[in-house]
């Protein structure tokens, strides 16, 4: 579906001023190659009667010739993608650091709901209505306590999305309902801006593990991916926003030895048990800040991380949730679910067809060079990568990782200022439009669900 895009960036790949530049060519060859493979295998189990559910594989959603409003639905994404592209680079290399972290996510925001709009104005708020959405089990909260209490028991009364998470989330929107802000627009504002919270926290901790300059390159890669379709409107994104800035906050705390380190590191052990309230999936991303607090041997900031953690389940757990019961309760309705008749095998490969589509042409590509070359970014990037692969031989993640991934997809996206290293501004301008183009693909060729 992306191959256009990807046969451009290798076109580009080949032209750029180093040969080195030459060893892309391959990665996004086989990118282009395991897509259209895992497209094939995928039609060739439904042709075969296998109940896949995925009926644009390797993504979720149904092949349409077009979005319902032609091309002129593109206008707006194109828009904003070219004032971005534009300016995100200048404006990277010059602005103080604290209006870049508000550019990343106001830059962020903008983009995803943009391309929502290629849908029509239904494209923000229809996937927060969908069938088995959390906001349809609002009002089975009653009183928190109550809910809480009996949850892992009464969890075949919910919706598919209540059933296969904690009950952070349908608990945030209960809070929201009560305040007077019910309803999928509230809904989707609430994801939205979660989603793009992401980029900030990838900025801090692109800065602290591999540097300024490599973090202020990074940002249009952070901002121009194609899993800004995903962050409008998906709860997955909100997940990723929380748990990017407890990555954040922990991964910055194994850099201090005084108290405000100390005070980083509970803080962002906090934010990671409120992840873990919203997804059980947000446990993996433990991995990065636990990786980097034994390479700098900082023990003590990894303690009060999970101290902090620890906190916010225990109070869950006084108010009537454990969420190890939860976790092997959702995992027990999983494989009941379709998960149960999709084939292990087909997933384990299509998934990371799903995730190089959502990424891009320009991450898969700096990710390859991030592997080769041992760069710093390799901090970032490996621990992702380490999260990926365990999620994907888990034979949790059958399908969906589009969305499911998000928070692990996200700290794959700082490689591609990677492909950019050396590049003059017309060249890093190509690749942004290589991930545009990409991005911009995917609703011109699928009816996604989210």
């Amino acid at each position: 579906m992306t191959t256009t895009a990807a046969t451009h960036a290798a076109e580009l790949a080949t032209t750029e001023p180093s040969g080195r530049y030459v060893r892309l060519l391959p990665v996004l060859v086989a990118m282009s190659a395991l897509v259209v493979a895992t497209n094939r295998w995928g039609q060739a189990l439904l042709d075969d009667g296998v109940p896949l559910r995925i009926l644009a594989p390797p993504l979720i959603g149904r092949f349409r010739p077009g979005p319902p409003g032609g091309l002129l639905a593109l206008v707006p994404a194109l828009t904003v993608a070219g004032l971005l592209v534009r300016r995100l680079p200048a404006l990277g290399r010059t602005l103080a650091w604290s209006r870049l972290l508000l550019l990343g996510a106001a830059g962020a925001t903008a983009f995803a709901v943009s391309v929502a709009l290629i849908d029509g104005p239904s494209g923000l708020t229809r996937p927060m209505e969908l069938p088995g959405h959390y906001l349809l089990d609002v009002d089975s909260v009653g009183a928190p306590a109550e809910f809480l209490r009996h949850f892992t028991e009464r969890i075949d009364d919910y919706g598919t999305h209540v059933r296969s998470h904690p009950p952070g989330l349908v608990l945030v929107l209960w809070v929201l309902a009560q305040a007077g802000l019910g309803g999928s627009g509230a809904a989707a504002a609430l994801v939205i801006l979660g989603g793009a919270a992401t980029v900030p926290a990838l900025l801090v901790i692109t800065r602290e593990l591999a540097g300024e300059a490599m973090a202020r390159r990074a940002l249009p890669f952070l901002v121009l991916a194609p899993l800004v379709i995903y962050v409008a409107s998906t709860g997955d994104a909100l997940f990723a926003g929380v748990g990017a800035w407890a990555v954040a906050a922990a991964v910055l705390a194994t850099g201090r030895h005084d108290r405000r380190g100390d005070a980083l590191a509970l803080a962002g052990g906090v934010t990671f048990g409120f992840a873990l309230l919203l997804s059980y999936g947000a446990v993996l991303l433990a991995v990065l800040p636990f990786t980097v607090a034994v390479w700098r041997r900082h023990g003590r900031a990894l303690l009060l991380t999970a101290v902090g953690s620890t906190l916010v389940l225990g109070a869950a757990a006084a108010a009537g949730f454990w969420w190890y019961d939860g976790l092997l309760t959702t995992r027990r309705e999983y494989l009941e679910s379709v998960a149960s008749v999709r084939p292990y095998g087909y997933f384990v490969v299509a998934n990371l067809a799903a995730l190089a589509l959502i990424v891009g042409p320009a991450t898969v590509a700096g990710l390859g060079r991030a592997l080769a070359s041992r760069a710093r970014l390799l901090l970032v990037v490996g621990p992702a990568l380490a999260m990926v692969a365990l999620a994907d031989v888990s034979g949790m993640s059958k399908g969906e990782v589009e969305r499911i991934w998000l928070p692990f997809a996200f700290l794959l996206l700082p490689a591609g200022a990677l492909v950019t290293e050396g590049c003059d501004a017309v060249r890093v301008r190509r690749w942004l439009w290589v991930q545009v183009g990409a991005t911009l693909a995917i609703p011109l060729v699928v009816r996604t669900h989210w």
